[in-house]
């Protein structure tokens, strides 16, 4: 839902919807092992993030149209990152 929403911003900010759609595609990448909860999965999709993050404080700095789009996908790029991180060390707690 989180991923829909901010395509939809930025497209509202002016970017064409099929440059937002294929910066999108490589998320879905890990979806597979995410759902499965395989660690190796989130240990390296938080790599994923670093990309976004760049982009993100670009836009911030930048681009003072897409300043509230840009803001929006920083929180949700670092939700995403420490969520991958505290799923990680939640798993590595009940391994034992």
């Amino acid at each position: 839902m989180a991923l829909v929403l901010s395509l939809l911003a930025w497209t509202m900010a002016g970017y064409p919807w099929l440059l937002c759609v294929l910066a999108a595609l490589p998320l879905l990448a890990p979806l597979s092992g995410l759902i499965r909860g395989r660690r190796h999965t989130y240990a390296w999709a938080t790599l994923f993030a670093i990309p976004y993050l760049a982009f993100a404080l670009t836009e911030l700095l930048a681009n003072p149209a897409a300043r509230w789009v840009a803001a929006m996908s920083l929180l949700l790029v670092f939700g995403w990152f420490c969520t991958m991180i505290l799923f990680l060390r939640a798993s590595r707690a009940h391994r034992g």
